[in-house]
């Protein structure tokens, strides 16, 4: 049996590697999509004090550590039964959402973007945002770093830093804001919607206006029939920063809609030997295997997985975008795994509006913005919708508020049964016998973990047996007993 191994795979947040095996005819027999990383995040939190989590987890992942941040501040906030006054939620929610704003626009431009307004067969020294800027043009590839800065600017000014931000605490955030960072606000929250905009023409222009790449959207390819997953608002609209978990069937009709505190009752997770990246799956339907379908407990948690889970957008320039992708497409749901660019780009767009929407708000110079919490530690759990899927954070505390266990299933997590399914009904169907096997082709098979915006460094960490160890071993002196290396 002949093997094809792609290690390691480009354009994604980590490391991973895609083995296919090939049958004697040359056809598709089995692949296998591998994480080689270890993740033992759940086991570093035991013994800490819940106030410190909002920090410490956010070091998972320097791709998205605001969502870690908001996850665990949540948490926290449930663990000492705290509410934060309205402004400092809209802080926060202003915030994030310029984070998710940012996110997205680097998978769309940096990312995924080189297959589309590049192209998938194209040498791959030019798959990438220089031949993107070659492709479109210079202003677009500063209207692209404009947006990308002026989102780290809105995470500094509210957060201390953009990157590992310091800004929510149990019961409320660090710092309140000022009328003239709320002028810079308004003024960057124009900028992001116009930016929102012009991402969606790009892509109706870029990738609907060509029929290559109309085909690959809507072909058999990348297509999959599994349940969906997004967070909602108390009118089932998308929303990233709270609201309850909705659970849709293939089909489009609701399966469950629960409180983060009740994700236990609806979510399980497999394990299989040959990844260190975790199966989740709808629990009332059960693990029945890398399959789709409406007797499957796989789902989806993506940009596609959120919109087709929720029944509208909370602003007006995307609900029209929201209407218009599934009128295009045929109505709901879609299965069509590439079109998650699309409706990442229509949250793209959602989350500027719901930037400048804060921003204006009369209410967010209000000094009150914290509560102290004064209540014993309990249970806590904390959800939002990282760009990449449902992020979940569950503490369970003693008495002094030091964690004796959590529990963190992360976005890409609950798309990894998912992206194993897409990357091997890719190869089977682009591989055949007797046919040449190109870097172009692939690329291809990339592309169908590509939509998922898969971050490793964050449902994994890296650990793997090449890198260097070193272990100073320091007695009660502080002095230098042994030091062993690898």
């Amino acid at each position: 049996m002949k093997r094809i191994t792609i290690d390691p795979i480009t354009r994604l947040e980590g490391h991973g590697k895609i083995t296919i095996f090939l049958d004697d005819k040359g056809d598709v027999a089995n692949a296998y999509f591998q994480v080689p990383e270890f993740r033992g995040f759940e086991a570093f939190c035991e013994g800490r004090p819940v106030e410190e989590m909002p920090l410490i987890t956010q070091r998972i992942c320097g791709v998205c550590p605001m969502a870690h941040h908001m996850a665990a501040a949540k948490a926290a906030d449930a663990v000492f039964k705290v509410t934060p006054p309205p402004t400092a939620l809209k802080i926060r929610e202003l915030a994030y959402n310029a984070f998710v704003a940012g996110d997205h626009a680097t998978h769309f431009y940096v990312l995924a973007g080189p297959d589309f307004l590049v192209g998938p067969n194209v040498d791959a020294a030019q798959r990438n945002i220089l031949g993107i800027v070659a492709k479109v043009g210079l202003a677009t590839g500063r209207r692209v770093i404009q947006h990308l800065q002026e989102s780290h600017e809105v995470l500094a000014m509210l957060g201390g830093r953009f990157v590992h931000p310091a800004m929510a605490l149990p019961g409320g955030v660090s710092k309140a804001v000022t009328p003239e960072m709320q002028q810079r606000l308004i003024e960057i929250g124009e900028h992001f919607v116009e930016f929102g905009r012009f991402s969606l023409q790009l892509w109706r222009e870029a990738v609907l206006g060509s029929q290559q790449f109309k085909d690959m959207v809507l072909g058999s390819v990348y297509y999959h029939r599994t349940h969906n997953m997004g967070l909602v608002d108390e009118r089932n609209r998308v929303n990233f920063y709270d609201g309850h978990v909705r659970v849709v069937d293939v089909e489009g009709k609701e399966l469950a809609r629960y409180r983060p505190a009740d994700y236990l009752e609806h979510v399980s997770e497999h394990v299989e030997p040959w990844t260190y990246l975790k199966f989740p799956y709808l629990k009332k339907i059960g693990w029945k295997g890398f399959v789709d379908g409406p007797d499957s407990g796989v789902y989806r948690a993506t940009p596609l997985g959120r919109l087709n889970a929720a029944e509208g957008m909370a602003t007006p320039l995307a609900q029209e975008a929201y209407e218009e992708f599934y009128d295009y497409m045929g109505g709901k749901p879609v299965h069509a795994t590439l079109a998650t660019h699309w409706a990442r780009v229509i949250e793209m767009l959602y989350a500027g509006e719901r930037v400048l929407e804060l921003a204006k708000d009369p209410g967010l110079t209000d000094p009150n913005i914290r509560v102290l919490p004064t209540e014993a530690p309990g249970e806590g759990v904390g959800i939002v919708e990282a760009p990449r899927g449902t992020l979940t954070h569950h503490y369970i505390p003693d008495e002094r508020g030091l964690i004796k266990k959590a529990n963190l299933i992360v976005g890409t997590t609950n798309n990894h049964a998912a992206i194993c399914m897409s990357i091997k009904k890719a190869a089977q169907e682009l591989i055949k016998g007797g046919q040449v096997i190109t870097q172009g082709l692939l690329n291809r098979i990339e592309m169908a973990f590509r939509a998922y915006d898969p971050c490793f460094g964050c449902a994994t960490h890296a650990l793997p047996g090449e890198m260097d160890l070193e272990v100073s071993i320091i007695d009660h002196r502080g002095e230098l007993l042994m030091k062993l290396s690898r």
